[in-house]
């Protein structure tokens, strides 16, 4: 058999045109988020791809024309042999009319050696490979004893989450890959979630009585919101200080977890005192961490602020977190994710990687975040596995390396074999 699986792994060099093809057929299809609502026929080609290679579909709309595909291709003997989730997203970052591109980026081109084209790094590159990989499984006739489970998502590039929704229709498995973009590296990630924080007065005043406000004998209780916000950004820096020196993980540079007031929003034009200011933070936290801690230690510290202002004391900032859609509500949530590099699926994984490259396969940390956190809070344990370097992803000229593609699809597939074929203790 291990000589079948040779002849396989050489099938992926004389037949790279076709994992090209591939790709680029899947770039070809413009499923930008934003704006979304585009995945539908991108979605049906690995739907069609996947039946064709005996598995059963789930397709099902997450949003109008962005709908999730999960194809299950059961194993011979279920019961006794590890399962396995394949999950990669479709969607791919926006394209800005002003970006400088050499090409079209939704019609994909070779040149010297990579493939450049909107989503090839990230992370269609990633869904070619393991497709391929299936597909030549398919056709040398392997029967898998355990449980296959790809999943192409929607949504991940503005919070929508396609996996997790795949999460709560109950899609398990005893591992799961995200091939998402790492450069060949295996890795967990941090996690991310955004928030709003509204400083609100119950009282709306004219500019004209804001010397009333500041001045001795004025014996008006108001203040302007945005003034007040102005604390609150301060407490945030001394709490995103206090971070940096109390906590670390390694992998990730000091001071990695940070807070980002990203937006402000406030007031209503100059005739007014601004009786309101929305702030949009982005907290990026530790593997080790989960986002309901970071939102328990972000209000706690702010809310103590908040007592120590005359004015904020009896109008206290309220918070919302987190979002099912940047798009949508304008809020997301990227769990944390720990890779146990001692978990036998890990190990099996790098020396997949080793048999292919003949070297140590790399298990670190992503500085990115991916669904994979969805996967991990799910209770499954998982991974990040996929090919591409985080500086092509999202930019002009995105592009993935053939060579790197064509290594990564060895490895995927000789992984999918290894693991399926791995009896349960």
């Amino acid at each position: 058999m291990q000589h079948k699986i040779q002849h396989i792994l050489d099938q992926i060099d004389e037949r790279k045109n076709e994992l090209i093809e591939l790709l680029k057929t899947l770039i070809e299809y413009k499923t930008p988020a934003p704006p979304a609502r585009n995945t539908a026929d991108a979605q049906k080609f690995i739907a069609d791809f996947l039946e064709e290679k005996g598995f059963s579909i789930d397709m099902w709309d997450v949003y109008h024309n962005d709908p999730n595909v999960v194809g299950v291709l059961k194993g011979k003997q279920a019961e006794t042999y590890k399962s396995l989730i394949i999950n990669g997203h479709i969607d791919v970052a926006e394209v800005d009319e002003s970006e400088q591109w050499d090409v079209d980026p939704f019609i994909p081109i070779v040149k010297n050696g990579v493939i450049i084209g909107r989503g090839a790094a990230d992370m269609k590159g990633g869904l070619a490979g393991a497709l391929f990989a299936i597909q030549l499984l398919h056709e040398a006739g392997i029967e898998l004893p355990g449980d296959l489970i790809l999943q192409s998502v929607i949504g991940e590039e503005v919070g929508e989450a396609g996996t997790l929704e795949c999460c709560k229709r109950g899609y398990k498995a005893d591992f799961a890959v995200v091939v998402d973009t790492s450069d060949l590296h295996i890795q967990g990630q941090g996690g991310v979630i955004t928030g709003w924080i509204t400083v609100k007065s119950n009282q709306t005043y004219h500019d004209a009585t804001r010397r009333q406000m500041i001045h001795a004998g004025g014996d008006l209780f108001a203040a302007s919101a945005i003034e007040k916000m102005v604390k609150i950004i301060h407490g945030l820096q001394e709490l995103e200080r206090h971070w940096a020196i109390t906590k670390s993980y390694k992998g990730f540079l000091p001071g990695t977890n940070t807070i980002n007031p990203a937006v402000i929003e406030g007031g209503r034009h100059a005739a007014f005192v601004a009786d309101e200011c929305r702030l949009w933070v982005t907290v990026h936290y530790y593997p080790n961490e989960s986002h309901e801690q970071i939102i328990k230690e972000i209000e706690d510290h702010i809310l103590s602020v908040a007592k120590a202002d005359l004015w904020l004391k009896e109008n206290p900032p309220t918070f919302i977190w987190g979002g099912k859609s940047m798009i949508v509500d304008r809020g997301e949530i990227f769990p944390s994710l720990e890779v146990d590099s001692e978990h036998s699926a890990v190990k099996n994984l790098a020396k997949a990687h080793y048999t292919v490259l003949h070297k140590e396969a790399i298990v670190d940390v992503s500085p990115t975040v991916t669904d994979g956190g969805w996967l991990g809070e799910a209770g499954i344990p998982t991974a990040i596995y996929g090919p591409g370097r985080l500086e092509h992803a999202h930019a002009v000229n995105e592009q993935l390396s053939i060579d790197q593609l064509i290594e990564y699809t060895k490895v995927i597939l000789m992984f999918i074999y290894d693991w399926c074929h791995t009896k349960r203790e």
